[in-house]
């Protein structure tokens, strides 16, 4: 049965490469499970669930029991193919997703795989999480599967204590004494959450000058980078800088991080320099 694009809301996108094809630049067949393997690993991504300890979390794992794959049309190499994924069934113990991979509209290869939820000592089956299905059955209808909280350092900050640790100071190796200043407990903090309640992402607004705001200390789950997190997070700052009447927000990127301001209507302001050993470049945006 034909699948549809407008049946699933979770896409995975990718470029056929050449390693992947034959002598008739076909796919090869294997190649399709590997796709739709991928693409589930993303869509734990879309739940803002870190797959590890989010599993731990919930005190079990996740374990293919079957999977099967139905072929429709080849795709080749150089195609930009779409693989579409949804949690179609939820058992006792299973988890079903269907898949489908698109080449534009055209629909080429259906998927479906079975996990079954599982002690992960012994990998005997045990009842899917209620919290688990209610993530899952939630993303598929629509709902938001985070939400950001502004508030205090009193109150948000073990949690962006905790992110800002792993990214600022363990991942970039910045020095503890250069992270931590006076300055969190007067600011504005915001933290993303997942339905389990983990912290995703965070940020801090500052005053700066009359009129101007400073947004920094923005950092986010490394296994979670490039999706909606640090949007959200940046968007509930610049509306706690409306709301106390600035007009604009400044800040210090990374130059890694330029592209990702600069899609969000920021513009640079004068020549990089360097902090904390980073290169950095300051910007602003009018509200």
């Amino acid at each position: 049965m034909p699948l549809h694009r407008a049946d699933f809301r979770f896409f995975h996108r990718l470029r056929v490469r050449w390693a992947e094809v034959d002598m008739q630049k076909i796919v090869f067949n294997a190649h399709y499970l590997m796709y739709f393997d991928t693409a589930i690993t993303d869509y734990w991504r879309a739940l803002g669930l870190p797959y590890q300890e989010s599993m731990e979390h919930l005190d079990g794992d996740l374990y293919v029991v079957k999977a099967t794959v139905e072929f429709h049309a080849s795709a080749r190499v150089d195609d930009q193919l779409e693989v579409a994924m949804r949690c179609s069934r939820i058992g006792n113990s299973s988890l079903t997703f269907t898949g489908a991979i698109f080449r534009g509209d055209e629909h080429l290869i259906t998927g479906e795989i079975i996990y079954v939820f599982a002690d992960p000592a012994t990998q005997t089956s045990r009842p899917v999480p209620a919290l688990l299905r209610d993530i899952l059955t939630g993303y598929e209808a629509g709902e938001a599967v985070t939400e950001v909280r502004v508030g205090a350092w009193s109150e948000l900050g073990p949690d962006a204590q905790r992110l800002r640790t792993a990214v600022f100071v363990e991942e970039q190796r910045i020095p503890k004494e250069l992270e931590w200043d006076e300055a969190d407990t007067t600011a504005v903090h915001a933290v993303a959450y997942n339905r389990l309640g983990r912290p995703l992402a965070t940020g801090r607004l500052l005053a700066h000058e009359p009129g101007t705001s400073k947004i920094g200390r923005m950092a986010v789950d490394r296994t979670l980078r490039g999706g909606r997190l640090g949007r959200d997070v940046l968007e509930a700052l610049m509306e706690a800088a409306r709301e106390r009447g600035d007009a604009e927000v400044v800040l210090h990127a990374q130059r890694s991080a330029e592209g990702f301001y600069a899609r969000l209507g920021y513009t640079v302001l004068g020549a990089p320099f360097e902090e904390a050993g980073i290169p950095h470049v300051t910007m602003f945006k009018r509200l």
